[in-house]
C-alpha cells in the first residue's frame, strides 16, 4: 500500500484536479484506490460526485474525539466506482487543529487511522488543504511521497520552497522518510513561456520532476463542474490522456511494499457502485531460445525537448535508460530484444504518441494507438 499526499498551498495549481483524476485513472488501470479528502472545502468529494450534504460519515468523524458520530476508517469509506473509493471531507475539519492542540501524537492521527486499513488498497491519495497547517502536516506524516503540482508560472516557485521546508521538517522532527516529486500542470504547448518555465523547473528540481505533463484542457474544468473525473466525462480528451499517462508512470515506477488484502470490503456505500470491464495489455510472446536482435528506434522531431521509448518489452517504464539521444535532428535509441511481438510508444515532452514511421498499429484499451514491432 503506497500513500501519496497531493500538496501545494498555492491555489489554482491543479491540486484537487490531480487528486481526483489520478485516483480515477489508477482505478481504471486496475488498481484499488482510496482518495482521502483532507481539505475542509470538500472539493475532491464534489469532484467525484459526492453530495456532501448527505454524507453520513467523513474524515472528521474518523479523527475527532468530539464527533458525535465517531467511526473507524472502514465505516467512512464510500465506493464511487469499481476499484475507486473515497472518504469525504467536512467543514468541521477546520476545528480539528484546535481540538487536538494538546493531544499526544496529534501529528500522527491520520497515520494511525490509515494503519488500521491493513493493506486494503494499492494506493491511497490524500488531497491536502491549501495551507501548511496541522492537516497538511498530518498528511505528510502519513505519506510515502508528496506529489507537488506546479503550474507554468515563475511565481509558483515561492510556494514550493515553503512546502519543501515543511517536508524537511517532517523528515527531521518527526523522523519520517518522505520523498517528493514535482508534477508540471497547466502546460500550454502554444506558448514559448511554458517551455521556459519547464526548463527552469527541471534545472531547479533535477531528478525530482515527473516525466508526465498535465496540459491545459477545458474538459478538466467541465468534468469537475459535472462532479466527474475527466475519464468519466470524456475519455478521449487531452486531460484524460494526460492523467492516464501519469497513472502509468506511477504504476511502473512503484512496487507496493505489502500484498493487497483481497478480503476487505467497505462497510459504507453512499455512492452508486458501477461495474466496469477490466482490460489488460497484451503481453509479448518471446522466443527465449532464439538469439536477440538489435533494434533502432528513431523519432523525427528536432524541436522536441526529450524523447523516451516505452513498451511491453520494458513494462512500459520511462526512465533514464529509455531516453533517446538526439543525433542530427533525429532522436535515436538502440535496444537489444529477443524475438517476439511487441507494443510500444514514444513519450515526447510528456505526451505518449505512436511511431509516425511505423504503419503497423493497433488500438489499445485506452482508445489510443500502439505501434507494433515483430522481431522474427
Amino acid at each position: 500500500m503506497y500513500i501519496f499526499a497531493i500538496a501545494n498551498q498555492k491555489g489554482g495549481c491543479g491540486k484537487t484536479t490531480t487528486s481526483v483524476n489520478l485516483a480515477a485513472s489508477l482505478a481504471h488501470l486496475g488498481k484499488r484506490v482510496l482518495l482521502i479528502d483532507f481539505d475542509p472545502q470538500a472539493h475532491a468529494s464534489v469532484g467525484l460526485g459526492i453530495n456532501i450534504d448527505k454524507v453520513e460519515y467523513s474524515i472528521y468523524d474518523v479523527l475527532s474525539s468530539l464527533s458525535t458520530k465517531k467511526v473507524d476508517m472502514d465505516n467512512a469509506i464510500a465506493q464511487v466506482k469499481e476499484n475507486l473509493f473515497i472518504i469525504p471531507s467536512n467543514i468541521l475539519l477546520t476545528t480539528l487543529e484546535q481540538e487536538l492542540s494538546d493531544a499526544i501524537g496529534r501529528e500522527t492521527r491520520l497515520t494511525d487511522a490509515i494503519s488500521s486499513m491493513n493493506n486494503a488498497f494499492d494506493y491511497i491519495l490524500i488531497d491536502c488543504p491549501p495551507n501548511l497547517g496541522f492537516l497538511t502536516i498530518n498528511a505528510l506524516r502519513a505519506a510515502n511521497e508528496v506529489i507537488i503540482p506546479l503550474e507554468m508560472s515563475f511565481f509558483s516557485f515561492n510556494g514550493v520552497k515553503q512546502l519543501l521546508d515543511v517536508v524537511s521538517l517532517v523528515r527531521d522532527r518527526l523522523n519520517h522518510n518522505l520523498n517528493y516529486r514535482i508534477l508540471m500542470t497547466m502546460f500550454d504547448s502554444r506558448l514559448q513561456y511554458s517551455y521556459q518555465v519547464q526548463d527552469e523547473i527541471k534545472e531547479r528540481f533535477s531528478g525530482e520532476v515527473m516525466t508526465s505533463i498535465i496540459h491545459i484542457n477545458v474538459k478538466l474544468r467541465e468534468a469537475a463542474s459535472n462532479g466527474k473525473p475527466a475519464l468519466y466525462y470524456d475519455k478521449y480528451c487531452r486531460g484524460t490522456k494526460d492523467y492516464l499517462t501519469l497513472a502509468r508512470e506511477i504504476i511502473t515506477g512503484i512496487e507496493p511494499k505489502k500484498p493487497l488484502n483481497e478480503e476487505w470490503k467497505p462497510k459504507n456505500r453512499i455512492a452508486k457502485e458501477t461495474k466496469m470491464q477490466g482490460k489488460t495489455r497484451h503481453q509479448a510472446s518471446i522466443g527465449r531460445d532464439m538469439p536477440e536482435r538489435t533494434v533502432e528506434f528513431v523519432f523525427p522531431d528536432p524541436n522536441a525537448k526529450e524523447v523516451y521509448i516505452a513498451g511491453d518489452f520494458n513494462s512500459w517504464r520511462v526512465g533514464e535508460d529509455t531516453r533517446l539521444e538526439k543525433k542530427n535532428g533525429m532522436w535515436v535509441k538502440n535496444m537489444t530484444l529477443p524475438p517476439g511481438r511487441y507494443r510500444y510508444r514514444f513519450v515526447v515532452d510528456g505526451r505518449w504518441i505512436d511511431d509516425p514511421n511505423n504503419p503497423i498499429k493497433e488500438k489499445n484499451p485506452y482508445g489510443e494507438l500502439d505501434s507494433l514491432l515483430n522481431i522474427g
